[in-house]
């Protein structure tokens, strides 16, 4: 056996949710770029979930489920007012909807139909969950979902109680659909062997936030946030990646694993930073985010991954930054379910071995001659 770090390389399942292939990302074997154009997050998860977009019945039936299970328990949310102040957002996520677990009774029910029941629960609840933190961290009271609207005028609402604007509803419904699904990411992976074990959809998704916690993952997008904070205009921002290349310092949101001629969901994430900066008049952001690009792209040769104009995007819709990777789980939970749902279907324990590189032969010695 040999060992290959971070299993670079290692094909570990099969799927038929989504691939990678020669730097194109599909859903279902539907180009992402058709999607992010022309699809909405809801028929995204139907997609997901189903293995075919929606007709108008079917969809209209799904947002039904989704009005139907968009409110939280009041435990849980009296649970979520007992969090200390400076609780993390991801930490908070993963302790409310482990709590979720609690109060559903088909919590262990492994049917495929319970299971996909609570696909839709986690689906719906996530953005009740976030919103309602966000507001009870600021002293303010939480704001019950709206029904017949989408999640991303949802989330918007219930963050703010002002009714959001469309141009608004479609950028975050967009980003949405970019960060849906993504092969065999390490949350993903995650979520896949905790209910490989045949533990329950809520424990799976439970690993899966610990996993997109972690700012190589799903933290990237705040870390964007945090340099163009540093930078501050426009004028610091040559200076400061000159510095930060010079010092071989990692500027976050840029290369992947996976993709070697640049991520395909990049594009459309500047593109709505460009369109959201003029809508707002303020394009400081956008043309910062650009000027980074060009000096990173130009002498590392890294191109922008998805998390780095997500950064500017959260920003001008006027989301706070540590709420970046709770709405890319918001976005991702459609994925962790498929999967999920996947792997149940046709179960096999994910149990790899390791190359053990340690001491070998060595004799135990009695305490009493240590």
């Amino acid at each position: 056996m040999t060992a290959t770090k971070g299993l670079e390389g290692i094909v570990a399942a099969t799927s038929s949710i989504s691939s990678i292939i020669d730097g194109a990302l599909t859903y279902r074997g539907i180009n992402i770029d058709e999607l992010a154009e022309n699809a909405t997050f809801e028929e995204v998860i139907y997609l997901l979930w189903y293995g075919k977009l929606p007709n108008r019945a079917e969809l209209a039936k799904l947002q039904e489920q989704l009005d139907q299970y968009a409110v939280i328990p009041e435990q849980v949310i009296a649970q979520i007012k007992l969090y200390p102040a400076q609780t993390n957002s991801m930490a908070a996520l993963r302790t409310a909807v482990s709590s979720l677990a609690l109060y559903d009774e088909e919590a262990n029910d492994m049917s495929e139909e319970a299971n996909l029941r609570k696909a839709i629960k986690l689906q719906a609840q996530l953005p009740t969950i976030i919103a309602a933190y966000s507001r009870i961290r600021e002293g303010k009271d939480p704001i019950a979902p709206k029904a017949g609207v989408s999640i991303a005028y949802n989330f918007l609402y219930m963050l703010s109680g002002n009714e959001p604007a469309d141009v608004a509803v479609k950028a975050l419904d967009q980003a949405l659909v970019l960060h849906a699904d993504h092969e065999l990411n390490a949350s993903t992976f995650a979520a896949r062997v905790t209910v490989a074990t045949l533990s329950d959809i809520y424990s799976g998704v439970t690993s899966a936030i610990g996993t997109l916690k972690g700012p190589l993952h799903g933290g990237a997008n705040e870390a964007v946030m945090v340099m163009l904070e540093e930078i501050g205009s426009f004028e610091n921002v040559e200076p400061y990646i000159q510095n930060a290349l010079a010092n071989r310092v990692k500027i976050m949101g840029f290369g992947h694993r996976v993709y070697k001629n640049g991520d395909p969901r990049a594009k459309h994430l500047q593109k709505m930073s460009r369109e959201l900066g003029k809508l707002n008049g303020d394009l400081m952001l956008y043309e910062m985010s650009t000027k980074i690009e060009e000096l990173v792209t130009g002498q590392k040769g890294l191109k922008p991954n998805v998390d780095f104009y997500s950064a500017s995007v959260y920003t001008t819709l006027g989301i706070a930054r540590d709420l970046f990777t709770p709405i890319f789980a918001i976005s991702r939970v459609s994925g962790w379910t498929a999967h999920i749902l996947e792997q149940f279907s046709d179960n096999r324990l994910i149990r790899p071995r390791a190359d053990y590189v340690g001491a070998s032969n060595v004799k135990y010695i009695p305490i009493e001659d240590r």
